[in-house]
């Protein structure tokens, strides 16, 4: 951790009156973010979550990649395959040609097991310069092995299309989306979580966002049980998690862990891109009409990988997007040296992004989307 800039750890749990752990991992000369949160059931596994998320920040800020500075012209004319990332443009950058010449760095191609070479800046994550790319952690993962770190990079890509596709779909539609989280409570480990929520004095609202991928994912709105009531709420009164993955079960302890982390994000005041106005705005419409829908009848979600080793699992949901037609999807080893940990950034430019100042905010799976609704 030394090593990688981290100066301290941090349990801050008792900070709220739930009890579900979260820790900070502090990198006080960070390029890209220097609070990093970590959630979990134990206190271990929050702690582990926390420096895992600094460890892959600080390789991603430098990756120590071999480079080459040519074009995608002069890398096809040499029959290798090349990826210019054009969805994740920066909003002011000039579009990229095939002459255009640039730093490229080596990937692998998850479906078809080949090479293919992407722009370094869109892999890379350092805000202290101007990047030709939108600068995010956005499939940024990392794991103890390369697999576990690309499984982990996947489904973080699968979650986040869906839930940008979810926030397109017209209320009427999002209301449909409203599921009983209590359908899930047998399970031990929700079961504890959610009795932790409640005797808090909490409540959580669940919404199946699942997509056309069928990968589980949901998201859930946390908030005091007697909210509504108030008229003088704020948005920092109902914070927000998500989760995917093949087990429906693993997705919902995702979105409900991440909500509780989103609270103490709040209010430990240490994190450093939330911006000042966040605890002034008032809690909008749209976010009270949500925590009032009345949970739809819900069909309890199967497990749609068979439970296998990580890589029967990494290549089952490999498979499952590329059948679905959403293909390239692609991941760079961005330590490549390193036996101890891997840190992977995934990269599948056909699902939808979380918002940013990118030059086309929406792909095309989000303007479909769009386009039925009006």
């Amino acid at each position: 951790m030394a090593g990688s800039g981290v100066t301290r750890l941090a349990r801050i749990t008792g900070l709220d009156a739930i009890g579900i752990p979260v820790w900070n991992a502090m990198r006080p000369n960070a390029r890209s973010l220097v609070v990093h949160q970590g959630k979990g059931i134990t206190d271990l596994d929050a702690k582990v979550s926390a420096v895992m998320e600094a460890l892959e920040r600080a390789v991603a800020e430098n990756p120590p990649l071999a480079t080459t500075r040519t074009s995608r012209r002069a890398l096809t004319a040499d029959g290798l395959c090349a990826e210019p990332l054009a969805a994740l443009l920066a909003a002011d950058r000039e579009e990229i040609s095939d002459d255009t010449v640039m730093e490229w760095v080596a990937g692998c191609d998850l479906v078809h097991h080949t090479p293919v070479w992407v722009p370094r800046a869109a892999v890379a994550l350092d805000r202290t310069r101007p990047s030709r790319y939108w600068q995010s952690s956005d499939g940024l993962a990392s794991g103890n092995t390369a697999t576990e770190a690309i499984f982990h990079g996947l489904l973080e890509r699968i979650e986040r299309d869906a839930k940008c596709l979810w926030q397109l779909a017209s209320p009427a539609q999002r209301a449909r989306t409203c599921v009983d989280v209590r359908c899930y409570a047998d399970d031990p480990v929700v079961g504890d979580l959610l009795a932790r929520i409640d005797h808090a004095g909490f409540r959580v609202q669940l919404f199946d966002v699942t997509s056309d991928v069928d990968v589980p994912v949901f998201v859930v709105l946390l908030a005091p049980a007697g909210l509504q009531g108030r008229v003088a709420a704020k948005y920092i009164d109902v914070t927000h998690g998500s989760g995917a993955h093949p087990n429906p079960v693993r997705a919902l302890i995702r979105a409900l862990t991440e909500a509780v982390q989103s609270r103490l994000t709040l209010i430990s005041g240490t994190r450093d891109d939330v911006a000042p106005t966040t605890y002034t705005r008032p809690l909008p419409p749209a976010l009270r009409q949500e925590l009032d829908l009345p949970p739809q009848p819900h069909q309890r979600r199967d497990v749609i990988v068979p439970a296998g080793s990580l890589a029967e699992m990494t290549a089952a949901v490999v498979d499952l997007l590329a059948r679905k037609g959403l293909g390239p999807l692609l991941a760079v080893r961005l330590n490549p040296d390193e036996s101890r940990m891997a840190v992977v950034k995934v990269l599948a430019p056909r699902l939808e992004n979380p918002p940013g100042a990118r030059k086309r905010p929406l792909g095309a799976r989000a303007l479909a989307k769009v386009l039925v609704f009006r």
